[in-house]
Protein backbone atom coordinates (compact mmCIF):
# COMPACT_ATOMS: atom_id res chain seq x y z
CA UNK A 1 0.00 0.00 0.00
CA UNK A 2 1.57 3.29 -1.36
CA UNK A 3 2.36 6.17 1.26
CA UNK A 4 -0.43 8.37 -0.40
CA UNK A 5 -3.15 5.55 0.35
CA UNK A 6 -2.12 5.30 3.81
CA UNK A 7 -2.71 9.32 4.19
CA UNK A 8 -6.39 9.02 2.82
CA UNK A 9 -9.48 8.42 5.49
CA UNK A 10 -11.12 5.74 5.62
CA UNK A 11 -14.58 8.21 4.93
CA UNK A 12 -14.60 11.36 3.98
CA UNK A 13 -16.50 13.95 3.45
CA UNK A 14 -16.98 16.12 0.10
CA UNK A 15 -19.11 19.05 -0.77
CA UNK A 16 -21.55 18.83 -3.65
CA UNK A 17 -21.33 21.11 -6.88
CA UNK A 18 -24.58 20.27 -7.66
CA UNK A 19 -27.57 18.18 -7.48
CA UNK A 20 -31.18 18.08 -9.54
CA UNK A 21 -34.70 19.33 -7.84
CA UNK A 22 -35.77 15.64 -8.74
CA UNK A 23 -33.19 14.35 -7.07
CA UNK A 24 -33.20 16.71 -3.85
CA UNK A 25 -36.55 15.95 -3.69
CA UNK A 26 -36.77 12.24 -3.29
CA UNK A 27 -33.95 12.96 -0.38
CA UNK A 28 -36.40 14.74 1.24
CA UNK A 29 -39.57 12.47 1.05
CA UNK A 30 -37.38 9.59 1.70
CA UNK A 31 -35.96 11.19 4.80
CA UNK A 32 -39.86 11.66 5.57
CA UNK A 33 -40.64 8.03 5.01
CA UNK A 34 -38.16 6.77 7.29
CA UNK A 35 -39.12 9.49 10.23
CA UNK A 36 -42.31 8.11 9.74
CA UNK A 37 -41.26 4.36 9.79
CA UNK A 38 -39.17 5.30 13.25
CA UNK A 39 -41.74 7.43 14.55
CA UNK A 40 -43.70 3.56 14.98
CA UNK A 41 -40.90 2.17 16.88
CA UNK A 42 -41.59 4.20 20.46
CA UNK A 43 -45.75 3.82 19.44
CA UNK A 44 -45.08 0.04 19.27
CA UNK A 45 -43.23 -0.18 22.18
CA UNK A 46 -46.31 1.83 24.21
CA UNK A 47 -48.60 -1.17 22.73
CA UNK A 48 -50.63 1.60 20.33
CA UNK A 49 -51.10 1.11 16.82
CA UNK A 50 -48.58 3.71 14.89
CA UNK A 51 -51.42 4.21 12.28
CA UNK A 52 -53.97 4.95 14.18
CA UNK A 53 -51.68 7.32 15.77
CA UNK A 54 -50.89 9.27 12.97
CA UNK A 55 -53.94 9.69 12.24
CA UNK A 56 -55.06 11.07 15.68
CA UNK A 57 -52.09 13.68 14.68
CA UNK A 58 -54.01 14.73 11.63
CA UNK A 59 -57.58 14.53 12.75
CA UNK A 60 -56.63 16.74 16.18
CA UNK A 61 -55.17 19.06 14.53
CA UNK A 62 -56.77 19.99 11.19
CA UNK A 63 -60.04 17.93 11.05
CA UNK A 64 -62.00 20.63 12.50
CA UNK A 65 -62.07 24.09 11.92
CA UNK A 66 -61.23 24.84 15.83
CA UNK A 67 -58.27 22.46 15.60
CA UNK A 68 -57.11 24.13 12.66
CA UNK A 69 -57.71 27.60 13.92
CA UNK A 70 -55.51 26.65 17.25
CA UNK A 71 -52.89 24.81 15.27
CA UNK A 72 -52.63 28.31 12.96
CA UNK A 73 -52.31 30.29 16.17
CA UNK A 74 -49.47 27.76 17.19
CA UNK A 75 -47.62 28.43 13.26
CA UNK A 76 -47.85 32.22 13.74
CA UNK A 77 -44.82 32.93 16.08
CA UNK A 78 -42.57 30.02 14.88
CA UNK A 79 -43.19 31.99 11.70
CA UNK A 80 -42.67 35.57 12.74
CA UNK A 81 -39.17 33.91 14.40
CA UNK A 82 -37.97 32.04 11.85
CA UNK A 83 -38.37 35.35 9.81
CA UNK A 84 -36.54 37.08 11.69
CA UNK A 85 -33.32 34.89 12.46
CA UNK A 86 -33.11 34.12 9.08
CA UNK A 87 -30.60 37.34 8.00
CA UNK A 88 -28.98 36.69 11.35
CA UNK A 89 -28.44 32.69 10.40
CA UNK A 90 -27.55 34.29 6.06
CA UNK A 91 -24.79 36.50 7.62
CA UNK A 92 -23.23 33.56 9.69
CA UNK A 93 -24.20 35.33 12.90
CA UNK A 94 -25.65 33.08 15.27
CA UNK A 95 -28.85 34.64 16.88
CA UNK A 96 -29.90 32.19 19.48
CA UNK A 97 -31.24 34.82 21.67
CA UNK A 98 -34.83 35.03 19.88
CA UNK A 99 -36.12 33.84 23.11
CA UNK A 100 -35.21 36.93 25.00
CA UNK A 101 -35.81 39.53 22.39
CA UNK A 102 -39.29 37.85 21.99
CA UNK A 103 -39.52 38.02 25.79
CA UNK A 104 -38.36 41.76 26.12
CA UNK A 105 -40.57 42.71 23.33
CA UNK A 106 -43.31 41.38 24.81
CA UNK A 107 -42.43 43.20 28.44
CA UNK A 108 -42.65 46.48 26.81
CA UNK A 109 -45.76 45.77 25.06
CA UNK A 110 -47.10 44.80 28.54
CA UNK A 111 -46.54 48.02 30.00
CA UNK A 112 -48.35 50.08 27.84
CA UNK A 113 -51.28 47.16 28.03
CA UNK A 114 -51.83 47.60 31.72
CA UNK A 115 -50.53 51.22 32.10
CA UNK A 116 -52.23 53.06 29.32
CA UNK A 117 -55.54 51.05 28.15
CA UNK A 118 -58.34 53.15 28.67
CA UNK A 119 -56.21 56.64 28.11
CA UNK A 120 -56.03 56.12 24.64
CA UNK A 121 -57.53 54.79 21.70
CA UNK A 122 -58.02 51.12 20.87
CA UNK A 123 -56.01 51.15 17.32
CA UNK A 124 -53.68 53.66 18.83
CA UNK A 125 -53.10 51.71 21.71
CA UNK A 126 -51.98 48.54 20.01
CA UNK A 127 -50.21 51.02 17.21
CA UNK A 128 -48.00 51.77 20.53
CA UNK A 129 -47.68 47.98 21.61
CA UNK A 130 -46.50 46.75 18.03
CA UNK A 131 -43.54 49.74 17.72
CA UNK A 132 -42.51 49.89 21.21
CA UNK A 133 -41.85 45.80 21.47
CA UNK A 134 -40.50 46.30 18.35
CA UNK A 135 -37.88 48.53 19.73
CA UNK A 136 -37.22 46.49 22.76
CA UNK A 137 -36.49 43.59 20.89
CA UNK A 138 -34.08 45.07 18.51
CA UNK A 139 -32.89 47.23 21.30
CA UNK A 140 -32.06 43.65 23.04
CA UNK A 141 -30.24 42.14 19.78
CA UNK A 142 -28.11 45.19 19.16
CA UNK A 143 -26.06 44.55 22.97
CA UNK A 144 -24.96 41.13 21.35
CA UNK A 145 -24.01 42.58 17.97
CA UNK A 146 -21.94 45.56 19.27
CA UNK A 147 -20.01 43.40 21.31
CA UNK A 148 -19.34 40.84 18.43
CA UNK A 149 -18.31 43.87 16.21
CA UNK A 150 -16.16 45.90 18.83
CA UNK A 151 -14.46 42.92 20.40
CA UNK A 152 -15.58 39.76 18.59
CA UNK A 153 -17.51 37.85 21.33
CA UNK A 154 -18.76 34.68 20.65
CA UNK A 155 -22.23 35.70 19.70
CA UNK A 156 -23.73 32.13 20.41
CA UNK A 157 -22.94 32.21 24.00
CA UNK A 158 -23.34 36.13 24.57
CA UNK A 159 -27.22 35.81 22.40
CA UNK A 160 -27.99 32.49 24.66
CA UNK A 161 -27.34 34.12 27.96
CA UNK A 162 -29.15 37.19 27.59
CA UNK A 163 -32.50 34.63 27.02
CA UNK A 164 -31.99 33.55 30.79
CA UNK A 165 -31.61 37.77 32.11
CA UNK A 166 -34.85 38.26 30.11
CA UNK A 167 -36.62 35.52 31.79
CA UNK A 168 -35.41 36.45 34.85
CA UNK A 169 -36.83 40.25 34.22
CA UNK A 170 -40.17 38.81 33.58
CA UNK A 171 -39.82 36.54 36.81
CA UNK A 172 -38.65 39.48 39.02
CA UNK A 173 -42.00 41.88 37.52
CA UNK A 174 -44.36 38.76 38.16
CA UNK A 175 -43.73 38.88 41.79
CA UNK A 176 -43.10 42.67 42.03
CA UNK A 177 -43.99 45.88 40.47
CA UNK A 178 -46.61 44.00 38.16
CA UNK A 179 -47.67 41.45 40.34
CA UNK A 180 -51.72 41.65 40.18
CA UNK A 181 -53.22 40.05 43.57
CA UNK A 182 -50.17 39.85 46.04
CA UNK A 183 -48.94 36.57 46.61
CA UNK A 184 -50.05 35.34 43.40
CA UNK A 185 -46.93 35.85 41.31
CA UNK A 186 -49.24 36.94 38.10
CA UNK A 187 -49.61 39.65 35.90
CA UNK A 188 -52.75 41.11 35.37
CA UNK A 189 -54.75 40.07 32.28
CA UNK A 190 -55.32 42.79 29.59
CA UNK A 191 -57.82 44.46 28.73
CA UNK A 192 -60.17 44.36 25.64
CA UNK A 193 -58.73 47.33 24.52
CA UNK A 194 -55.27 45.91 24.67
CA UNK A 195 -56.13 42.64 22.06
CA UNK A 196 -56.01 42.18 18.92
CA UNK A 197 -59.29 41.47 17.14
CA UNK A 198 -60.32 38.34 15.57
CA UNK A 199 -60.37 37.69 11.86
CA UNK A 200 -61.65 34.79 10.22
CA UNK A 201 -61.87 33.03 13.94
CA UNK A 202 -58.22 34.10 14.97
CA UNK A 203 -56.62 36.82 15.98
CA UNK A 204 -54.36 39.41 13.01
CA UNK A 205 -51.40 38.42 14.40
CA UNK A 206 -51.48 36.06 11.21
CA UNK A 207 -51.72 39.16 8.93
CA UNK A 208 -48.65 41.00 10.59
CA UNK A 209 -46.54 37.48 10.13
CA UNK A 210 -47.67 37.23 6.26
CA UNK A 211 -46.90 40.92 5.44
CA UNK A 212 -43.01 40.20 7.44
CA UNK A 213 -42.96 37.45 5.17
CA UNK A 214 -43.09 39.57 1.83
CA UNK A 215 -41.19 42.40 2.93
CA UNK A 216 -38.56 39.70 4.19
CA UNK A 217 -38.13 38.15 0.92
CA UNK A 218 -37.77 41.72 -0.65
CA UNK A 219 -35.43 42.68 1.86
CA UNK A 220 -33.12 39.59 1.33
CA UNK A 221 -33.21 39.41 -2.53
CA UNK A 222 -33.78 42.76 -3.63
CA UNK A 223 -32.22 45.34 -1.55
CA UNK A 224 -28.32 46.48 -1.46
CA UNK A 225 -28.69 45.45 2.83
CA UNK A 226 -29.87 41.98 1.87
CA UNK A 227 -27.03 41.66 -0.63
CA UNK A 228 -24.57 42.84 2.07
CA UNK A 229 -25.51 40.37 4.45
CA UNK A 230 -25.29 37.48 1.34
CA UNK A 231 -21.83 38.86 0.94
CA UNK A 232 -20.70 38.48 4.52
CA UNK A 233 -22.16 35.53 4.74
CA UNK A 234 -20.36 34.33 2.20
CA UNK A 235 -16.67 35.74 3.38
CA UNK A 236 -16.17 38.72 6.27
CA UNK A 237 -12.75 39.21 4.18
CA UNK A 238 -14.35 39.58 1.04
CA UNK A 239 -17.09 42.28 2.26
CA UNK A 240 -14.73 43.98 4.08
CA UNK A 241 -12.01 43.94 1.10
CA UNK A 242 -15.19 45.44 -1.32
CA UNK A 243 -14.90 48.44 1.68
CA UNK A 244 -18.73 46.98 3.39
CA UNK A 245 -18.43 48.29 7.45
CA UNK A 246 -18.91 44.52 8.64
CA UNK A 247 -19.59 45.94 12.27
CA UNK A 248 -22.55 47.91 11.37
CA UNK A 249 -24.10 45.47 9.11
CA UNK A 250 -23.96 43.42 11.89
CA UNK A 251 -25.70 45.51 14.19
CA UNK A 252 -28.22 46.64 11.57
CA UNK A 253 -29.30 42.79 10.61
CA UNK A 254 -29.39 41.96 14.16
CA UNK A 255 -31.52 45.09 15.03
CA UNK A 256 -34.06 44.34 13.04
CA UNK A 257 -33.81 40.81 14.03
CA UNK A 258 -34.83 41.54 17.64
CA UNK A 259 -37.25 43.82 16.21
CA UNK A 260 -39.24 41.15 14.56
CA UNK A 261 -38.80 39.04 17.57
CA UNK A 262 -40.18 41.81 19.56
CA UNK A 263 -43.12 41.98 17.38
CA UNK A 264 -43.83 37.97 17.49
CA UNK A 265 -44.13 39.00 21.22
CA UNK A 266 -46.13 42.00 20.91
CA UNK A 267 -48.44 39.23 19.22
CA UNK A 268 -47.88 36.14 21.70
CA UNK A 269 -49.34 38.74 24.43
CA UNK A 270 -52.17 40.38 22.99
CA UNK A 271 -53.32 37.89 20.28
CA UNK A 272 -52.55 34.74 22.37
CA UNK A 273 -52.46 34.67 26.12
CA UNK A 274 -52.99 38.19 27.55
CA UNK A 275 -51.19 38.55 30.14
CA UNK A 276 -47.14 37.98 30.60
CA UNK A 277 -45.19 35.53 32.31
CA UNK A 278 -41.44 34.05 32.38
CA UNK A 279 -42.06 31.19 29.60
CA UNK A 280 -43.81 33.76 27.43
CA UNK A 281 -41.42 32.47 24.40
CA UNK A 282 -42.66 28.92 24.77
CA UNK A 283 -39.17 27.63 23.33
CA UNK A 284 -40.64 29.35 19.90
CA UNK A 285 -37.24 31.07 19.82
CA UNK A 286 -35.35 27.42 19.20
CA UNK A 287 -38.35 25.77 16.83
CA UNK A 288 -38.09 28.15 14.85
CA UNK A 289 -34.35 27.72 14.63
CA UNK A 290 -35.56 24.74 12.89
CA UNK A 291 -37.91 25.99 10.49
CA UNK A 292 -35.58 28.63 9.36
CA UNK A 293 -32.54 25.72 8.30
CA UNK A 294 -35.29 23.57 6.71
CA UNK A 295 -36.71 25.72 4.35
CA UNK A 296 -33.18 27.19 3.55
CA UNK A 297 -33.88 30.66 4.96
CA UNK A 298 -36.54 30.92 2.27
CA UNK A 299 -39.65 33.29 3.41
CA UNK A 300 -42.05 31.60 1.68
CA UNK A 301 -41.02 28.08 2.67
CA UNK A 302 -41.11 28.71 6.11
CA UNK A 303 -44.98 29.45 5.66
CA UNK A 304 -45.13 25.28 5.41
CA UNK A 305 -42.90 24.25 7.65
CA UNK A 306 -44.05 26.45 10.53
CA UNK A 307 -47.89 25.01 9.90
CA UNK A 308 -46.01 21.48 9.59
CA UNK A 309 -44.59 21.85 12.96
CA UNK A 310 -47.74 23.19 14.50
CA UNK A 311 -49.34 20.09 13.07
CA UNK A 312 -47.07 18.19 14.78
CA UNK A 313 -47.66 19.92 18.13
CA UNK A 314 -51.27 20.11 18.45
CA UNK A 315 -51.46 16.95 16.58
CA UNK A 316 -49.20 15.42 19.90
CA UNK A 317 -51.36 17.13 22.36
CA UNK A 318 -54.23 15.10 20.73
CA UNK A 319 -52.27 12.04 20.78
CA UNK A 320 -52.18 12.25 24.70
CA UNK A 321 -56.05 12.73 25.76
CA UNK A 322 -57.38 10.65 23.09
CA UNK A 323 -54.43 7.29 23.08
CA UNK A 324 -53.42 8.04 26.97
CA UNK A 325 -49.58 8.35 25.35
CA UNK A 326 -47.14 10.05 27.54
CA UNK A 327 -45.95 13.19 26.88
CA UNK A 328 -42.77 12.49 26.40
CA UNK A 329 -43.36 9.70 24.04
CA UNK A 330 -45.40 12.45 21.80
CA UNK A 331 -42.14 14.78 21.96
CA UNK A 332 -40.18 11.51 21.17
CA UNK A 333 -42.32 11.32 17.92
CA UNK A 334 -41.92 14.72 17.44
CA UNK A 335 -37.44 14.79 17.90
CA UNK A 336 -37.66 11.86 15.31
CA UNK A 337 -39.14 13.88 12.48
CA UNK A 338 -37.39 17.11 13.03
CA UNK A 339 -34.20 15.22 13.06
CA UNK A 340 -35.17 13.38 10.01
CA UNK A 341 -35.85 16.35 7.86
CA UNK A 342 -32.93 18.10 9.21
CA UNK A 343 -30.64 15.21 8.34
CA UNK A 344 -31.84 14.93 5.08
CA UNK A 345 -30.22 18.56 4.18
CA UNK A 346 -26.67 16.86 5.01
CA UNK A 347 -27.00 14.48 2.29
CA UNK A 348 -28.01 16.96 0.35
CA UNK A 349 -24.65 19.01 0.62
CA UNK A 350 -22.49 16.71 1.47
CA UNK A 351 -21.39 13.28 -0.44
CA UNK A 352 -19.73 10.21 1.33
CA UNK A 353 -16.63 9.33 0.04
CA UNK A 354 -15.25 5.58 1.17
CA UNK A 355 -11.22 4.79 0.44
CA UNK A 356 -11.31 2.07 -1.89
CA UNK A 357 -8.18 -0.18 -2.29
CA UNK A 358 -6.50 -1.00 -4.85
CA UNK A 359 -5.55 -4.47 -6.25
CA UNK A 360 -2.01 -5.36 -6.77
CA UNK A 361 -1.39 -6.49 -10.55
CA UNK A 362 -0.36 -9.58 -10.66
CA UNK A 363 2.68 -10.52 -12.17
Amino acid sequence: MSSTENRTPLIRLAKRSEMSPRKIWAIRVCSIIVALILGCIPMMLTGNNPVEAYGVIIQGSVSRPVYLKQTIRIAIPLLGCALAIAPCFKMRFWNIGAEGQITMGAVAATYFALFWAGKVPHVMLLAIMFITGAIAGGLWALIPAFFKAKWNTNETLFTLMMNYIAIGIVAWLQGGPWEGRKGSQLIPMFSNEARLPQVFGVHCGWIIVLILVVLMHIYMTRTKQGYEIAVIGDSVNTARYAGMNVGWIMMRTMFISGAICGIVGFIVVSGANFTLYKGVANGVGFTSITVAWLSQLNSFAMIAISFILAILEKGATTLQTRMQVPASIADIITGILLFCMLSCEFFINYTVIFRHKKKEAKS
